[in-house]
């Protein structure tokens, strides 16, 4: 089945590159381009993309808008390309947070011959993007009342010991899916680690934009940092995060190394450190994302003693990650999204 694409964006020599590179691939058709939203809504009416590529910066509406009005009237993988992209981290969040799958972070200069060279990457992101699930993140159900996750942690807390540790791994559609859980936790949740993958310099402001949203603290990680309830720590990209033990208490370690399953910071790298220092003692969920990262990570943690959880498929955007997990029994049970935040809390 052919992918079919439009592209919207202001700079013709993308309106012009951009579909030769991607219909050098049989399983890829761009069938059409508009130089910006208002253009593309118009084309949309006579054919639906499979996969939308869409600038940020354009006359008349920008980018993130008419994705956010995308998300709203006809779910549809977005995929963000956009110079922007390089220096507006903010920009970039708060597009994946609207719904974008991947970002393709475009130069000023060079553009012609940065398009031509990533020709292969560009057509597999495409690809990815077709078979992402987009759709609502919280599935319609009401969000749980905070007050009542904050009792049910107060009275789980005396029952389990602040040394519990909660190891969180996930890639594609996680910045939405975190965002749904960690605004619904305490700020008596127990110590969270977590691996987004994610480009180097946009962990610190992912970071800080859940940190405003949050009750729980959310820093981005790193080294010899306590773990402790109400703290999240993301790593940071393109550095590996670990968790260790320093007497009683548990501690970050953050450093650099080489990509583990294609990537850095690596799930398994995390889940791996938490099976060996942790144990029983600590909890590990695997959520959306393409490829296999952590699901052997995970299956170690179990074998641990640690209870292990996989995100359900419906609400996944890639059920890559939790699948395979699944796959090799790495997770003893699947939960939809809106119940992760409650197995969290208490």
């Amino acid at each position: 089945m052919t992918i079919k694409v439009m592209v919207v964006d202001d700079s013709a020599v993308v309106r012009q590159v951009l579909p030769k590179i991607l219909n050098q691939s049989p399983d890829i058709e761009v069938y059409d381009v508009a130089p910006d939203p208002l253009f593309a809504k118009e084309k949309m009416k006579k054919q639906w993309p499979d996969v939308l590529i869409l600038d940020i910066e354009m006359p008349r509406m920008d980018g993130i808008t008419f994705l956010r009005q995308i998300m709203a009237e006809r779910p549809t993988p977005v995929v963000i390309c956009s110079s922007l992209a390089l220096k507006g981290t903010e920009l970039t969040l708060s597009a994946m947070a609207a719904g974008a799958v991947e970002i393709i972070t475009k130069p000023q200069a060079g553009l012609k011959g940065f398009l031509e060279e990533s020709n292969r990457t560009i057509q597999n992101t495409v690809k990815a993007a077709s078979n992402a699930r987009v759709r609502s993140i919280h599935g319609g159900k009401k969000p749980p009342d905070a007050a009542s996750v904050l009792l049910r942690e107060d009275l789980a807390s005396m029952a389990h010991t602040t040394d519990r540790i909660v190891a969180i791994g996930t890639s594609t559609g996680g910045v939405q899916a975190l965002e749904a859980i960690l605004t619904r936790l305490p700020r008596t949740a127990p110590g969270i680690v977590i691996v987004q993958h994610m480009p180097e310099k946009f962990t610190a402001a992912f970071a800080k934009r859940l940190d405003s949203m949050c009750q729980v603290e959310v820093l981005e990680a790193g080294s010899g940092e306590r773990i402790i309830p109400g703290r999240v720590f993301i790593a940071p990209g393109g550095q590996h995060l670990e968790v260790q033990r320093s007497g009683a208490q548990y501690i970050t370690r953050v450093f650099a190394g080489p990509a583990v399953n294609r990537h850095c910071p690596s799930v398994n790298v995390l889940f791996r450190s938490v099976a060996k220092n942790v144990g029983k003692n600590a909890t590990g969920i695997i959520m959306t994302g393409m490829g296999d990262d952590g699901a052997k990570g995970l299956l170690a943690m179990r074998e641990a003693g640690a209870k292990t959880y996989a995100q359900n498929e419906a609400t996944c955007v890639v059920f890559g990650m939790p699948s395979e997990a699944l796959r090799i029994g790495a997770a003893e049970k699947v939960l939809p999204l809106d119940d992760i935040a409650g197995c969290i809390a208490g």
